[in-house]
C-alpha cells in the first residue's frame, strides 16, 4: 500500500467531501501518521471509511466523523482541550497539531498507555493521556476551551457544559440509536448558559458509564 497516497485519498475524497474544508483541519489530518494509531491486525484498513474496532469493544471514530469535529470546535493556537475517551490517540494527535494544550481522559488503562506511547513517539509534547472515568466531571476542574466526547451520549450531562469556559465549545453525538445527532454547544458566557447547533446525523458507540440524565436545555 502507498500510505501516503492513501492517507491524500482519504483527505480528499472522503473529508473533504463531508463537508469538512477548513484548511488546518485537513493539514492536521494530512500531517498525523493514522496508520501508526491503528491496531497491527487492522493496518490495512487505515484509511478506510470505517470505525476500526479496538480493544474492549471500543472502536476508532471514522475519518469523515474525526474531520467534522474538529472542524466544528473550531481551535486556535492557544485552546486548551479536554477530550473524553481517548481510544487510538489518532484525533488526540489531531487536535494537538491545533490546540495548545489536550488532556485525554480514557476508560481502559491499557489503550490509554498504548495511545500515550503513540503520542510520544511522534513527539506530541502538548497532548496529555490519563487513565481517568471522564462519563461525569468534578466540579473543581479548571474550565476549558474545548471539548469533544468521541462517544454517543443520551443526553449531554451538566458537567461539562460546566466545565466550559466563556466562549468554549463543545462537540458531542447526543441520543440513541437508530439515529442520532452531532451537535456543538457554545457556552455564550459566565452565567448567560449554552447555545447548541445541529450539525449532522450520525450513530456512534456510546460513552461508557453513563448514568441518566435531564436533557440539556440551551
Amino acid at each position: 500500500m502507498d500510505v501516503e497516497l492513501a492517507r491524500q485519498k482519504m483527505v480528499q475524497q472522503q473529508v473533504r467531501t463531508y463537508e469538512v474544508l477548513d484548511p488546518a483541519v485537513l493539514d492536521a489530518l494530512s500531517a498525523v501518521p493514522r496508520e501508526r494509531f491503528v491496531p497491527a491486525a487492522f493496518r490495512a484498513f487505515a484509511f478506510a471509511e470505517i470505525e476500526v474496532p479496538l480493544a474492549h469493544g471500543e472502536a476508532m471514530m471514522t475519518p469523515r466523523i474525526e474531520g467534522r469535529a474538529l472542524q466544528a470546535l473550531a481551535l486556535t493556537p492557544r485552546d486548551r482541550v479536554l477530550e473524553i475517551g481517548t481510544g487510538s490517540g489518532f484525533l488526540t494527535a489531531c487536535l494537538a497539531q491545533l490546540a495548545a494544550q489536550v488532556e485525554s481522559w480514557e476508560l481502559h488503562p491499557d489503550l490509554a498507555a498504548a495511545a500515550a506511547e503513540c503520542l510520544a513517539a511522534m513527539g506530541s509534547s502538548n497532548a496529555r493521556v490519563a487513565h481517568r472515568d471522564g462519563h461525569r466531571l468534578p466540579d473543581d476542574l479548571a474550565p476549558f476551551d474545548a471539548i469533544c466526547l468521541t462517544g454517543s451520549v443520551r443526553a449531554l450531562e451538566p458537567s461539562f457544559l460546566a466545565a466550559l469556559a466563556p466562549g468554549g465549545r463543545l462537540f458531542a453525538v447526543v441520543g440513541e440509536g437508530p439515529t442520532m445527532t452531532a451537535c456543538l454547544y457554545t457556552r455564550r458566557g459566565e452565567r448567560s448558559g449554552c447555545s447548541v447547533a445541529t450539525l449532522f446525523e450520525t450513530v456512534l458507540p456510546p460513552l461508557r458509564n453513563q448514568a441518566p440524565v435531564g436533557r440539556f436545555q440551551p
